[in-house]
Order: C-alpha cells, then sequence, then structure tokens
C-alpha cells in the first residue's frame, strides 16, 4: 500500500486516455492480488499540489476488449494507492431522442445485461461470502455534488453541451454493438444509456467501499430508431474526439473542488461507502481460508488484517 495521500482516482474510458491542467509525477503498476491493473496509472498533481491517478480503462492504445478489462486489478489498485473516490469516464449509446451524441449524462441506475463472462465480485473463487448493497449502484452524494459542477463546467466551456441526469445505464456484454429488438427492448425496460463499461466496475467499488460516480458520454443512438442506420465503430469515432476535449475540460474544472470536498469538514458524508461492507460479510461458520483472507486484506484491511478469531 502507499504512503501517498493519493484521494481521487480517475478512469478513462473510449477517447479519453491523458488528462489537461495536471502535472505529471510519475507512473505506477501495483501487482494486486488479481494482477495488474489495465494500463500503469499516471500520478499527477492539480494546481494545489493534491495527486490524482489515471487510469485508461482499455489500456494503453486502446487494446483491451469490454469483457477483458482487469476490472477487479483496477479497483484493487486504485484502492492500493489511497483512492477514496473514482471518477469514470464511459462513451456511452443513447436511448432517448433528447440525449443526442454528443451529450453528456449522470447516471443513477444501471441494468446488467453482461453474462457472468467478467469476474464481478473480490470475494469469487473464495471461502469468504459476501452481500454488498447496490441498490443505488452509484453513490448518491458524489452524484448530487456531480450534477451541479458538471453542469456548471459545461456551460463554462460555451460549447453548447447538454447534461443530463437520474438516467439509467444498461451494461451488455459486446463487444458486437445491440441488435435493433434489443435496443427497444432496453427502452422499454426503462433504459436511457447503454455502454460496455460500467460493470462489474461500480459493484467492485462498491465492494472496496470507494465513492463511484460516472460521467456518461453519448456518442451515437444505439440501433433503436428506425430512421437511422445502425450504430457503427466509425460513427461513434465521429463524436469520440469531441467528447473527450469536453471530459478533459470537465475535469480540469472540477477535480481541485473534488479534492477539497473529500479532505473537507464533510468528507465523512461526502465519502458514504467507508464502512459499508462490514454488515455485507456473512459471519463465518468455519474458518476463513488464510490466503483468502490475505487476498482480501488487499482491499479491505479493516476486516481481514487481524487474526482469525
Amino acid at each position: 500500500m502507499s504512503d501517498e495521500k493519493i484521494l481521487i482516482g480517475v478512469i478513462g474510458g473510449s477517447g479519453l486516455y491523458h488528462l489537461d491542467n495536471l502535472t505529471f509525477v510519475k507512473t505506477v503498476n501495483p501487482e494486486t492480488p488479481w494482477g495488474h491493473p489495465s494500463s500503469p496509472i499516471t500520478i499527477a498533481s492539480l494546481p494545489s499540489g493534491a495527486k490524482i491517478a489515471f487510469l485508461a480503462r482499455h489500456g494503453v492504445g486502446h487494446s483491451i476488449n469490454p469483457s477483458a478489462v482487469p476490472g477487479r486489478a483496477n479497483i484493487a489498485a486504485l484502492k492500493s494507492l489511497g483512492v477514496r473516490a473514482i471518477l469514470a469516464f464511459s462513451a456511452v449509446g443513447s436511448l432517448r431522442e433528447e440525449i443526442a451524441p454528443g451529450s453528456f449524462a449522470i447516471p443513477t441506475q444501471i441494468i446488467d445485461r453482461t453474462k457472468g463472462i467478467r469476474p464481478a465480485s473480490f470475494f469469487q473463487d473464495t471461502n469468504v461470502v459476501a452481500h454488498a448493497m447496490f441498490g443505488d449502484p452509484f453513490s448518491n452524494k458524489f452524484v448530487k455534488w456531480l450534477e451541479d459542477k458538471v453542469a456548471k463546467a459545461l456551460e463554462k466551456e460555451g460549447r453548447g453541451v447538454k447534461l443530463f441526469t437520474e438516467k439509467c445505464i444498461v451494461c451488455m456484454e459486446g463487444p458486437q454493438f445491440s441488435t435493433r429488438a434489443e435496443s427497444k427492448m432496453y427502452r422499454a425496460w426503462g433504459g436511457d444509456l447503454i455502454n460496455m463499461s460500467v460493470l462489474p466496475e461500480a459493484k467492485l467499488a462498491r465492494e472496496a467501499e470507494l465513492s463511484y460516480a460516472l460521467i456518461a458520454t453519448a456518442t451515437d443512438y444505439d440501433s433503436w430508431r428506425p430512421q437511422s442506420e445502425a450504430v457503427t465503430a466509425h460513427e461513434v469515432f465521429k463524436t469520440l474526439k469531441a467528447n473527450a476535449d469536453t471530459s478533459r475540460f470537465v475535469a480540469a474544472t472540477i477535480l481541485e473542488e473534488l479534492q477539497e470536498a473529500i479532505t473537507g469538514e464533510n468528507a465523512s458524508t461526502f465519502l458514504e461507502e467507508v464502512g459499508s461492507m462490514k454488515f455485507s460479510i456473512m459471519p463465518r461458520s468455519e474458518k476463513q481460508n488464510p490466503e483468502d483472507r490475505a487476498k482480501l486484506a488487499y482491499i479491505l484491511p479493516e476486516y481481514f488484517s487481524g487474526e482469525e478469531q
């Protein structure tokens, strides 16, 4: 574990491979019990001197398929650096006419359409059972704080980018895009956005007791519009660069304030996930495997570092 006070982790999605307004410090590549993260993590300092950690979800040069992203290693590596809050970015498809390509959204709910390919829990393959609360899959106070700050940042940028809030995001397996039938079904279910990355990332952040929020950037209309061609990678790329430029502007505008929020007098309220796993870990009916406890202590030292009882 790192002794540096790096409280904020930023995960960049498609098109977002670096941030602006930061001073490079170093790169680190922690080896966790679940392997190395997607990419070496860039440690950079804000103008105030506070440090943040940036991780490219799909690796250097976008070389990792969504289903193969090492989510457990990514979240564990950020936690090992001291990170308490993760601000994630992701390119998404829009399932609503009003959320036009180029729009930004901060979702509050998730529909899981992944297919069990991705390891979705730190407790998987251990003899320790835990059931994390996930009714509100994003950190509510973090989300509410972001809504105001991101709206102001977009207004300041002046490109007319709209922000949508209180939206539901569908996470599909991929790497293929949706069929038209699936896209229409997701709309009927109440989905507003669709991507391939928010899970298991949000679940793992919850298990690691990290506050987590997602800024979604719309690149396309998925495949539900009868008057449009089905979504293609070429269409996505056309919008990706502008969205990434705006994402960097938003991050550069709000990260200093986020650092202040996390270290201020209301920090304990803002970091609402701390302690959330205490009653999620099932009571021990038999002796836990010491190797499993050692592995879990990497992300939850409060519960697994001590002697077995």
